[in-house]
């Protein structure tokens, strides 16, 4: 049984790996990612040179681009970005045509601490789970208590009983991880 566990979290730390590596746009063009602080833009305006910029979204959630003044931008699509550029620059210039690219995911990172093989951030390009997480984490220690893990978020307290997920029991606790979220392993 266990390994069988061993090598179900192998191939679900290779599917999360894959899902890490996969380029920025990819995940940001399908319309579905939502910008995050800490990401990285580049924006730019076709036939104004002088008006390409790349940009991080700052801890606000807010980015500042030539004539368009400060725009909110965390937890919203590019393309809404895109047009709210658009629409600001309309008052300088007619037509402008503003492409906005994601260049760097940053700011969508949930965090694994405690008694796993390699804890840290994991950026989660675009979604990832607890299971997947730990096992990006490398699994638990020797020492681990993986039945007593928790996820934090936002100040709310979610158990995650790694050996009834493991089982295939439970798996609501399996929840996708959203951006700030902590995994703690005790």
């Amino acid at each position: 049984m266990r390994n069988m566990i061993a090598g179900l979290l192998l191939l679900l730390g290779g599917v999360a790996v894959q899902a890490q590596t996969l380029p920025a746009t990819s995940a940001a063009t399908t319309g579905d990612y939502r910008l995050q602080a800490g990401d990285r833009l580049h924006v730019s305006v076709w036939k104004e040179l002088e008006m390409q910029k790349e940009i991080i979204i700052a801890p606000d959630g807010r980015i500042s681009f030539p004539l368009a003044g400060e725009i909110n931008a965390a937890g919203r699509s590019i393309s809404d970005v895109r047009k709210d550029i658009e629409t600001r620059l309309k008052k300088y210039m007619p037509d402008p045509v503003v492409t906005v690219t994601v260049l760097q995911i940053g700011g969508n990172v949930a965090y694994v601490i405690g008694q796993v093989q390699k804890p840290g951030a994991i950026i989660m390009n675009p979604q990832i789970t607890v299971l997947q997480a730990l096992a990006v984490a490398g699994g638990g220690t020797p020492f681990a208590k993986l039945d007593n893990t928790i996820v934090i978020r936002a100040g709310k307290v979610m158990p995650f009983r790694y050996g009834q997920v493991s089982e295939g029991k439970n798996l609501q606790q399996n929840v996708t991880l959203e951006s700030g979220d902590v995994i703690v392993v005790p």
